[in-house]
Formats: structure tokens, C-alpha cells, sequence
């Protein structure tokens, strides 16, 4: 009997979310917005961070006029830290939370999460790593025991190409010849969906809750 391999992992970009105390109430809203948007929701927990612990977590803050409403605001009450994955992660959380000042979302990123939950500059309903180097510091900060896989490339990348990749797409495009759809653009974007073998799915969430 011939050796199952074992899948190779291909990496998905990840972010780091905040759900902000002040629209704690609010979670269940935001999450939903969150996997609407294509984001898969790895790993999650509710926490209350301490005066010192957000001073640590906004380290690179510290000194600015506005540290220590920030520091004192993020530790008034419990807030929810999520790991998000997808593709582009980063960039495409960062445009779904909209600029930082709320009140200036509200005019020129209407639809933002900070737009809709936000009040002004402070509180700003959520927070999102601003680029690759924070989101991997912010997530070891919330989730200590995360292993961030590195991006596979060379060998381990093209293995990954020829045993899944281009068979799915053969076998798509072959199956799109035979049924001439009306529209095969929609038709192929909908058979990748269905018979994706690395389609991801959203893992079972524990909620941890701290005081």
C-alpha cells in the first residue's frame, strides 16, 4: 500500500483584532461582519488587560499625548482579541476597519467597522495590526502559545502546486468544457469554491474569560 503524504500547509496571512470595551456589546455584530468579509476566525478570546499590560502593548506609543487615556480607556473593561486569517490579511483588515479617527471615518470610509462603532479618536471600536512585524508581536502578546507558520516557498511551495493545485484546476477546467455554462467566469469561480482542497473552515472557537 503506497504512503499517504501528509498535506503541506500553505500559508495564510494573519492579523490581529480588537474588539474594544466600549463596543464589547457589540461583539456577535462585528464578528459577523468579520466572516462575511472572508475571514477566517483562528483563534479568540475575551480578556481585561491591566493598565500595565496595555502600556506594554502599546509600547511603541509610549510618549505621545495621548498614551495615557489610551492605556487607561483599553483597560476599563474586558475586551475580545481574535486572530484573523485570509489572504492579504493585514491590508484588507486595516480597509475594513477604516481610518483611525472615527469621526473622520464616518465622512470618508462610511462603511467601516470604525465608522459605524466608533465615536472619535480614542474610541475607535476596534484595533488592527498596522503592518507584518506588529501583527506577529501583537499576536504573541495575546495568544502567548501561537505558532505562526512561516510563508513556504522553493520545494515545499511547488509540491504543494502539482499535488493540488493544478490538478483541482484541470480537473475545473476540463468539467468547464464539458458543461459550456453561460457564463464560465461565474461557473469556475463557483466549482474552485466547492471542490477547493484546502478550503478554509472556521475552527471550533474557545472563549477564555479572565478577570
Amino acid at each position: 500500500m503506497q504512503a499517504l503524504m501528509p498535506e503541506p500547509q500553505i500559508y495564510v496571512e494573519r492579523t490581529l483584532a480588537l474588539i474594544k470595551p466600549d463596543v464589547i456589546d457589540k461583539e456577535e455584530e462585528i464578528e459577523d461582519i468579520i466572516l462575511r468579509s472572508g475571514f477566517t476566525i483562528v483563534q479568540k478570546r475575551k480578556l481585561q488587560l491591566s493598565p500595565e499590560q496595555c502600556s506594554n502593548f502599546y509600547a511603541e506609543q509610549y510618549g505621545k499625548m495621548f498614551f495615557p487615556n489610551l492605556t487607561a480607556y483599553m483597560s476599563s473593561g474586558p475586551l475580545v482579541a481574535m486572530v484573523l486569517a485570509r489572504h492579504n490579511a493585514i491590508a484588507f483588515w486595516k480597509e475594513l476597519i477604516g481610518p483611525s479617527n472615527s469621526i473622520r471615518a464616518k465622512e470618508t470610509h462610511p462603511d467601516s467597522l470604525r465608522a459605524i462603532y466608533g465615536t472619535d479618536d480614542l474610541r475607535n471600536a476596534v484595533h488592527g495590526s498596522i503592518k507584518f512585524s506588529s501583527a506577529e508581536r501583537e499576536i504573541r502578546f495575546m495568544f502567548p502559545e501561537v505558532i505562526i507558520e512561516p510563508i513556504p516557498v522553493g520545494q515545499a511551495a511547488k509540491d504543494y502546486l502539482n499535488l493540488y493545485v493544478n490538478p483541482t484546476l484541470l480537473a475545473g477546467l476540463t468539467e468547464l468544457c464539458k458543461q459550456k455554462p453561460a457564463d464560465p467566469l461565474v461557473w469556475f469561480a463557483d466549482w474552485l469554491i466547492e471542490h477547493n482542497p484546502n478550503k478554509p473552515r472556521l475552527r471550533q472557537q474557545m472563549t477564555v474569560e479572565e478577570p
